[in-house]
């Protein structure tokens, strides 16, 4: 037919395959190769060979190990991210030393982890993982940044004195997939000790979310942990979802807890920021803001529809701070985001959007009067 292009003539994603391990670089070279739409243009053992072939094949894609001989995977990292930057997936061990090496990969601009085979991580499962995200890559507009995106000078910044923070009540609920990482760190490092509790979805595989959680309660002035379920939610302390287990939402008025569930994935993903999004819709009496950060595909934007006609804020973050404006560009088109704004706006609004007197209004009395276990208050 006229003017339509043959598929076969669509040009496949290049890929080059970085790691010291000759058995994952077959494993992982074998399952590229058997799709059509991905060209494995080479694989190298070291950083040293992987600089002369990004130079001689110039790929769309790098796989890439964090521990390796003669230079270290984050090394590598930087150097190409800053002189020859490129969309990185880290492929990892899920050792406590490579789950830190991964967040910290994240940190200086990789686009995503994925475990290694092994243990709970069949063949199957990290490559067909690995495939949809050189995928949804071709499919998505990046902005490649190290460090996460550029913050003007002081913005983002606590709004207020911490004093008018300990009066808000409510809930922060927090999505976000590719990208996310440094967008998470840069928001929660402009918010107070004493912030309302925060529930946060960020797509990251089982044992990645530890190191993560562990990370950020190192670098940011409230607690941060990974759930564990059945906690009641406590001022000051932000809550990530554990990786491979859905969160949700539990309670009523200001008595509020997490809990973990298996299920199928949503949107390609567990935990799933709509599963998040979903149950918090349920709630009664919790004012609540949601904020839906960069990411990859649609999930969060049925659930951030659900929280805005529940009469929850929903904030969108802006293209101009996002590294994929997929996600949040997907809660606008359907109506789910109240406002949408740069992620160094989003400390002013959440103190603005739980100031409000109808915000005020619908919490209920203090657990410690009530005999109650402390919820988000």
């Amino acid at each position: 037919m006229a003017g339509v292009t043959p598929a076969a003539t669509v040009k496949p994603t290049r890929v080059l395959v970085v790691d010291d391990s000759a058995i994952v670089r077959k494993l992982l070279t074998d399952a590229l190769r058997g799709q059509p739409d991905i060209e494995v243009v080479g694989a190298a053992s070291d950083p040293f060979m992987a600089r002369d072939l990004i130079l001689r094949h110039e790929p769309d894609v790098v796989t890439l190990d964090v521990e390796m001989p003669r230079m270290d995977g984050l090394t590598f990292l930087g150097r190409l991210m800053e002189h020859h930057p490129v969309p990185v997936i880290i492929v990892s061990s899920l050792t406590q030393s490579g789950s830190a090496a991964s967040i910290e990969a994240l940190r200086l601009g990789a686009v995503d982890v994925i475990p290694k085979p092994g243990g709970p991580y069949s063949v199957g499962q990290v490559t067909e993982r690995l495939i949809q995200r050189i995928r949804g890559l071709r499919a998505t507009p990046m902005r490649l940044t190290r460090a996460a995106a550029e913050r003007p000078a002081g913005a983002g910044r606590a709004p207020a004195a911490a004093g008018s923070w300990r009066k808000l009540n409510g809930l922060i609920l927090v999505g976000a997939s590719t990208g996310g990482t440094q967008a998470i760190e840069g928001l929660l490092t402009r918010l107070p000790a004493d912030t309302p509790p925060i529930a946060i979805v960020q797509h990251m595989p089982a044992a990645f979310t530890r190191a993560f959680a562990d990370r950020l309660n190192g670098s940011c002035p409230m607690t941060v942990r990974e759930a564990q379920g059945g906690e009641w939610l406590e001022r000051g302390v932000a809550y990530i979802a554990p990786g491979d287990r859905h969160m949700v939402l539990e309670g009523a008025g200001l008595r509020v807890r997490t809990a973990l569930k298996n299920g199928p994935l949503v949107q390609y993903q567990r935990p799933a920021v709509d599963v998040l999004f979903h149950s918090a819709a349920r709630l009664h009496g919790a004012p609540m803001v949601a904020l839906l950060l960069t990411g990859m595909g649609a999930d969060g934007a049925d659930g951030m529809v659900a929280l805005r006609k529940a009469g929850v804020e929903t904030i969108a973050e802006d293209e101009q701070s996002c590294v994929v404006f997929g996600m949040p560009k997907e809660a606008i088109a359907r109506g789910g985001a109240s406002q949408v704004a740069t992620l160094w706006a989003m400390p002013s609004l959440i103190h603005a959007a739980l100031s409000r007197p109808s915000a005020v209004s619908e919490t209920t009395r203090p657990a410690a009067q009530t005999g109650a276990p402390q919820g988000p208050s």
